[in-house]
């Protein structure tokens, strides 16, 4: 008859009854047997295969330390920089949507209107000086007194404020019609 001890453990088989009760009454017996199993032979022998594993591993990452330490230092300034460019690039983009809001359309047509504006009040302000000066007097033998060389200088500047008026005019009528498009590229 097997017994279930003898059954898990067939190395213990060939002992005696005497000798399996020295075994559980003598500590240092059980010790020296016990080690002396197979199994438990095969067990210290993994065990301490895993250790030296585990050394090499620690060894290998022990070496890895310094470098991935310099690499944790190159990534962290590359880090601080990228945000320093981000903050730089929102500083960048803001100046250049107030350059570009100059040459945006409807503040391009605002600017028309205001310089067209300008234009009618300088023309009429430049008509009511000239109708406003005194003829000056002394008969130089010329119509009006010798003004004509100042009519011929006012009527010319006249004429040329109003033609830049009238072709702000015109531009500002075909803007409002459509036919003006600004591309946006």
């Amino acid at each position: 008859m097997t017994t279930p001890l003898f059954h898990d453990f067939p190395e213990l088989s060939h002992f005696s009854r005497e000798d399996l009760e020295d075994l559980l009454n003598d500590h240092v017996y059980f010790q020296a047997v016990f080690h002396s199993l197979p199994r438990v032979k095969a067990m210290y022998e993994s065990q301490a295969e895993l250790g030296m594993a585990n050394e090499s591993i620690a060894r290998h990452n022990l070496a890895l330390q310094e470098p991935l330490y310099n690499l944790r230092a190159e990534t962290k300034q590359a880090f601080d920089d990228a945000k320093n460019l981000e903050a730089r690039w929102r500083e960048v983009d803001k100046e250049q949507r107030e350059v570009y809001q100059r040459f945006n359309a409807q503040f391009l047509l605002m600017r028309l209107k205001h310089s067209k504006t300008e234009q009618d009040d300088a023309s009429e302000a430049l008509a009511s000086d000239f109708v406003q000066q005194s003829p000056t007097s002394g008969g130089s033998g010329t119509p009006n007194g010798g003004m004509g060389r100042e009519i011929d200088e006012f009527v010319k500047e006249y004429k040329n404020m109003r033609k830049t008026y009238h072709k702000r005019v015109i531009w500002e009528d075909r803007w409002s019609t459509g036919l003006v498009n600004w591309r946006d590229d």
